[in-house]
């Protein structure tokens, strides 16, 4: 294949000096993007509710106009996605990206718009390969073809002809600039496909055979699919499938603990890793160095931060210009998807303010992320009640956590329970619970389909009174002290299972 990189670098190029340029002076590109996205929400029923007008300064915008969650805009979200004009954002909206997490039913929307797909999505992926290329000068990446692993359109919801609905990454492939979907794999009939079990094999046996340069995804299920690829070759490592292989671009979830198996799996000492932050609702980060995971907060793709003080209330909310180093924040983003002053659920470390970097410290509630399946309290709660009611079961306490793959596992959730009265049969509620939260959450649903991405969880049993006993042996029993019911890491399951072991 033609190696395009050195005829498009300075088309690249004239973006990253635009992208570096925008973060250099975060107050002036922020206010003009406030006052873009303003002139717009002034024509739509929400701006009305709020007295949005053209000309507003942040600081009498934030008097109008409330923070949200997702429940607070159900309903307006709900009224775009069955025809409705002009509600969030101006125009009728047809492409939501679906997801779970949310208190108030199975899954939520996020309103993708044109212009929201144009000027965030994609300038945000734009941003990410300038910035590679400025980085790394003797790179090749358009010599080949860049794996970019999707999800899929749902095919079985209840919304008006002519409305999309799915993972964000499927509304991305299928409206991808031709010229750009000329060089990505798989093939788009493949990359769309919803059934796992039967689009992973025809993925695998695409790709393996194509000159890959470089890969895009979520690490815990790009690490499966680089698996069946070896299976599928016979190779030892990556490297020797894709000699000219040269980076991967991740983002989702945590990459510290999938980075020795990837180092493993490819086996090329000379790979390189690029930290992203690309959500439903907008693409907001790119690393600045190779030096440091920092990621610089991009100030071009049409998205206005605001940032509350961790533990503080939305009162305390400051624009993005007041950051200071050092801190961590929650997230509020105002957005040309119709999203308006919007607590997306993530927190993140200031490193720097000039130009602004950080980097993710983790969700504003407890969850496990581990593998993309978002799974939340109120989901895990929800499930062990119906398991329990199912299998005549009750216990005092329970609390969760992922166990990452190995070299000859997937992963899965081991589940610490502290019976009151066990199940008869335990694996009978193993199933049962399982199968509770397949159903509360579509996430963690898609990534059990198949038994392709993550195993069936695991019950340890633990005797009456052992949460309390671990706790009073750190100190924190009593009070609010409790042990989360879900953690994104084994910071709290694995000292457990030692102080039972001992």
């Amino acid at each position: 294949m033609l190696d395009l990189t050195k005829i498009v670098r300075p088309y690249f190029h004239r973006f990253d000096r635009q992208m570096l340029s925008a973060a250099a002076d975060t107050e002036k590109s922020q206010r003009a993007t406030l006052a873009s996205l303003l002139r717009e929400g002034s024509k739509t029923d929400w701006g009305s509710r709020h007295g949005f007008a053209p000309g507003l300064s942040y600081e009498q915008w934030r008097e109008r106009c409330r923070m949200v969650d997702y429940e607070a805009i159900r309903q307006d979200v709900m009224r775009m996605v069955n025809g409705e004009a002009d509600v969030l954002w101006p125009g009728v909206t047809r492409r939501f990206a679906q997801s779970s997490g949310t208190s108030g039913g199975k899954s939520k929307y996020i309103p993708i718009t044109r212009r929201g797909l144009e000027r965030s999505h994609y300038r945000g992926g734009t941003d990410v390969v300038a910035r590679y290329l400025s980085l790394y000068p003797d790179s090749r990446l358009m010599g080949g073809r860049a794996l970019i692993l999707g999800g899929s359109m749902a095919t079985a919801l209840d919304h008006p002809k002519g409305v999309k609905a799915g993972d964000l990454s499927a509304h991305l492939i299928e409206c991808i600039n031709p010229l750009a979907g000329l060089l990505r794999v798989p093939a788009r009939e493949v990359a769309l496909m919803e059934n796992w079990q039967e689009k992973l094999p025809r993925l695998v046996a695409d790709v393996a055979r194509r000159d890959v340069t470089n890969l895009s995804g979520v690490p815990s299920w790009m690490l499966t699919v680089l698996k069946e690829v070896l299976k599928l070759t016979g190779a030892t490592s990556i490297s020797e499938v894709w000699p000219h292989l040269e980076v991967f671009f991740h983002g989702g979830i945590a990459f510290g603990p999938y980075r020795e198996e990837y180092r493993r799996i490819i086996g090329s000492e000379s790979m390189r890793y690029l930290e992203t932050y690309n959500a439903s609702e907008g693409f907001f980060g790119v690393q600045l160095e190779k030096s440091s995971p920092a990621m610089l907060l991009l100030m071009d793709v049409d998205t206005f931060y605001e940032l509350v003080p961790l533990g503080g209330s939305p009162e305390d909310a400051i624009p993005a210009w007041k950051a200071k180093a050092d801190k961590i924040y929650e997230l509020v983003i105002t957005s040309s998807n119709g999203l308006w002053r919007y607590r997306i659920g993530d927190t993140i470390h200031i490193h720097s303010t000039d130009p602004l970097t950080f980097t993710i410290a983790g969700r504003t509630q407890q969850f496990i992320n581990a593998f993309g399946e978002e799974l939340m309290v109120h989901n895990a709660e929800a499930a062990f009640a119906r398991a329990c009611a199912a299998t005549g079961a009750a216990a005092a306490n329970f609390t969760a956590a992922p166990v990452y793959p190995t070299p000859t596992s997937r992963g899965r959730h081991e589940w610490l329970i502290e019976w009151t009265t066990p199940p008869s049969d335990p694996e009978a509620f193993a199933e049962a619970l399982d199968s509770a939260l397949r159903d509360e959450n579509s996430d963690y649903d898609a990534k059990r389909s198949g038994g392709i991405f993550l195993d069936r969880l695991t019950i340890i049993p633990l005797a009456p009174g052992t949460f309390d006993r671990w706790l009073a042996s750190t100190g924190k029993l009593g009070g609010q002290r409790k042990v989360p019911r879900l953690c994104p890491d084994r910071r709290y399951i694995d000292p457990i299972k030692s102080f039972v072991t001992e």
